[in-house]
């Protein structure tokens, strides 16, 4: 986890630096402050649109009855994709629109699986009909009965 901290704030802004002092020199400093504009302005633009196309993707998935897994992670990835384009700098911008590409996103999304351990949580309830009716009252795996509102009284002693 260090190592990972230690490229993020000290090897990532090193390349930045040696890729605008270069590009600098090369096409003028004018010129690369428009590349960051407008690659900030074309992130944000395949930002929506891809984002509102993964937002309909987990709706149909979540109407079929199934577990939108995968596009929750492309929601995610969308998500750093942006953040990573309107952080100024070309390193970070290829980093960024690499995650627009969705081959990338699903490779990622296998890698993640392959190391991601999915640890589901259910929850078991019973009903038992009351001894002096025709109620049903439900009961908790602990024991616990969950009562309706008209089912209890408060005792004011």
């Amino acid at each position: 986890m260090s190592r990972i901290l230690f490229a993020l704030f000290v090897v990532v802004p090193i390349i930045e630096i040696a890729i605008f002092v270069a590009l600098g020199g090369l096409i003028g400093f004018w010129w690369t402050m428009g590349g960051i504009v407008f690659t900030a302005i074309l992130g944000s633009f395949l930002l929506r649109q891809q984002g509102m196309s993964v937002l309909f993707s987990i709706q149909n998935k979540l109407n079929a009855g199934g577990f939108p897994a995968q596009e929750i992670v492309d929601g995610v990835m969308l998500a750093i994709a942006g953040a990573l384009l309107l952080t100024p700098g070309f390193f970070t911008d290829a980093v960024g629109f690499s995650l627009f590409v969705p081959m990338v996103r699903q490779t990622l999304f296998q890698e993640l699986r392959k190391r991601a351990k999915v640890v589901s949580a259910t929850s078991y309830q019973s009903y038992r009909q009351d001894p002096r009716g025709d109620d049903y009252t439900r009961r908790d795996e602990d024991g616990v009965i969950d009562l309706d509102e008209d089912h209890w009284r408060e005792d004011r002693n």
